[in-house]
């Protein structure tokens, strides 16, 4: 595989990340595994919704699932999606410090 194709495949699994709803469901199923409905609950939306975002991340292998019954069970597919997202989240709150600390003294 190419460097250019490895590019292309992370940039899409950035764009799938790049949603605020699925950030809340990777967070969600951080150590645990869940039925789509729990997820849709937990996270405020429709069960239409939670599924279609969870079968993105699903196809993009953030995500695997089991059926039991009529339910689908969601986890994580790798545990190092949430240090991946742990690691972005302290960036932006790094950002976001400094900025403050700019904005003041830009105000003194």
């Amino acid at each position: 595989m190419s460097s250019k194709e490895i590019y292309e495949i992370h940039a899409s699994i950035c764009q799938c990340l790049a949603n605020p709803k699925r950030l809340e469901i990777i967070n969600t199923l951080r150590d645990k595994e869940l039925s789509a409905t729990d997820i849709a609950e937990k996270i405020g939306v429709s069960s239409a919704n939670a599924s279609q975002h969870l079968a993105i991340m699903r196809n993009k292998g953030i995500l695997k699932s089991r059926r039991e019954g009529v339910s689908i069970y969601y986890s994580l597919a790798n545990p190092k999606v949430i240090t991946a997202c742990d690691i972005m989240k302290e960036v932006l709150f790094e950002f976001l410090n400094e900025k403050q600390s700019l904005t003041r003294k830009v105000k003194i």
